[in-house]
């Protein structure tokens, strides 16, 4: 059997999978393999009997996503354009929101349709990824993600109107958040799903070395699908999207492919190398943030300490000032899991800061 045609799946600490031909293994990717494999079969043993609680053997729900209320493209650094989606209630008190590294907005739907009805929404890709135009490689960092947030704001106020606004984002959208130039004043508020934090200490060169084995499995995952469906079928198999409400396996597919400029079959709307190139960076921004230094009142909401597979390198308990809650039975896809509590604990630190009436 000519092995380089086979393909494994497995998983990083983010519950991505990675998808990638046997020829382009490497010794540390055949070892790291074998460590996820075997936190795989640990915790899918854990999350079974939930999933076939939640009915897996009835079609999965289809998500469609509506129309935009408006779409308008914004130049941030680099020449890079970033497409705005407006959703919602323009008349509502308005939240932008934004996703995590290699995902699209378009994927959380489930979360934010909740909040259609009563919120001014308006959602967004992170600069090569998701509506957005894949740019230079050497553009995407880190950093750049931070100032994007800061740029965004403010043509969202030119193009929409100066209002009350919130900043809901999760996972390296939220860490980017933690790090902006303006420091956060624009908003009204933040919070942030499950950023990735780190204490100092052993801790740290722990997350580091885990963070460089993730980017560099990243780099050699599978680029190319004959059809959506081939990505959805593979995500069935990730433990951490076990937990994940029905339909989010096609939506994953549909938010995060593309069809391929050769006509042929489907391609990351992420490159990898881009995907991967985030997490050689994320080390530093994890153990760096000063939550003193915000300059609006943010609430860190993060995954149960108990399920999540990978255990915690943020002890919020330490960190004087912080407002954290966490989801009880969710893991790092929190809001792709239980939308519904992870509203409504968005929503009750929104009515303590005055931003929305208590229900």
């Amino acid at each position: 059997m000519d092995r380089s045609c086979l393909s494994v799946s497995y998983c990083n600490p983010t519950g991505m999978g990675i998808y990638c031909r046997a020829g382009e293994w490497d010794q540390e990717v055949r070892t790291e393999i074998h460590c996820y494999w075997f936190d795989f079969a640990r915790s899918r043993s854990m999350v079974a009997p939930a999933r076939k609680e939640a009915g897996l053997t009835v079609p999965p729900a289809i998500w469609e996503i509506p129309e935009p209320l408006s779409t308008d493209s914004v130049k941030v650094d680099d020449d890079a354009v970033i497409v705005l989606r407006r959703h919602g209630n323009p008349a509502g008190p308005r939240l932008v929101l934004s996703h995590g590294n290699g995902l699209a907005i378009d994927l959380y739907y489930p979360f934010w349709s909740l909040l259609t009805a009563g919120f001014d929404l308006v959602v967004h890709d992170l600069r090569n990824h998701g509506w957005n135009e894949v740019g230079a490689q050497e553009n995407h960092r880190f950093d750049a993600f931070s100032r994007d947030h800061d740029s965004i704001f403010v043509a969202i106020e030119k193009l929409y109107g100066v209002k009350p606004t919130v900043g809901v984002f999760h996972s390296i959208s939220a860490l980017a958040a933690l790090h902006l130039p303006s420091r956060g004043n624009h908003y009204s508020a933040m919070v942030l799903f499950t950023p990735p934090l780190c204490n100092t200490g052993p801790i740290y060169s722990e997350f580091e070395q885990r963070a460089v084995r993730t980017g560099n499995m990243l780099r050699v995952r599978e680029p190319w699908f004959r059809t959506r469906e081939e990505l959805a079928e593979l995500h069935t198999n990730l433990h951490y999207f076990q937990h994940a409400v029905p339909g989010v396996f096609d939506l994953v597919a549909r938010t995060t492919l593309r069809e391929s400029g050769t006509g042929q079959g489907y391609e990351l709307r992420c490159p990898r190398e881009y995907e991967a190139q985030i997490w050689y960076e994320a080390s530093q921004p994890a153990v760096s943030v000063d939550f003193a230094s915000l300059r609006c009142p943010t609430r860190i909401v993060g995954s149960d300490p108990a399920l999540d597979p990978n255990r915690p390198y943020f002890d919020y308990r330490a960190a004087a000032g912080v407002d954290y809650k966490f989801v009880p039975e969710t893991t790092h896809f929190l809001q792709l899991e239980k939308p519904e509590e992870c509203a409504a604990v968005m929503l009750d630190f929104l009515s303590r800061q005055g931003f929305v009436e208590s229900p």
